[in-house]
């Protein structure tokens, strides 16, 4: 007999301790979970770095084509044949503004005429 009234007992108190189910506070607005300022680990460095910018030497995984693509995003055209030296870096001759330069990119993308 004492276990089916600590039992009920028991019950009672957890339905009590659960309280009313009906929402009484607001809903949340926009997102739960505030957005930094700024990037914390950007993926991409998106950053312009033409002549900002020093060459690093190093292991360069860029292929021919994406030197390429790099030095033409900085807006230069008629760009020549590349030359990967032995510091890792590509090197062309390319067009900007109606002057001729010497382009390079080194393995972190940076692209640096002289």
């Amino acid at each position: 007999m004492i276990k089916p009234i600590f039992a009920l007992v028991a019950a009672s108190a957890l339905l009590a301790a659960c309280g009313d189910n009906a929402e009484t506070t607001r809903p949340v607005e926009g997102p739960a979970v505030s957005t930094s300022e700024t990037p914390r680990n950007p993926a991409v460095d998106m950053d312009d770095t033409t002549q900002t910018t020093a060459l690093t030497p190093g292991a360069n995984s860029f292929t021919e084509g994406q030197a390429r693509e790099a030095i033409e995003k900085q807006g230069y055209t008629d760009v020549g044949p590349l030359m990967q030296n032995e510091n890792g870096v590509w090197s062309a001759t390319a067009m900007k503004d109606g002057a001729q330069a010497t382009v390079s990119v080194d393995y972190k993308g940076v692209v640096t005429a002289q």
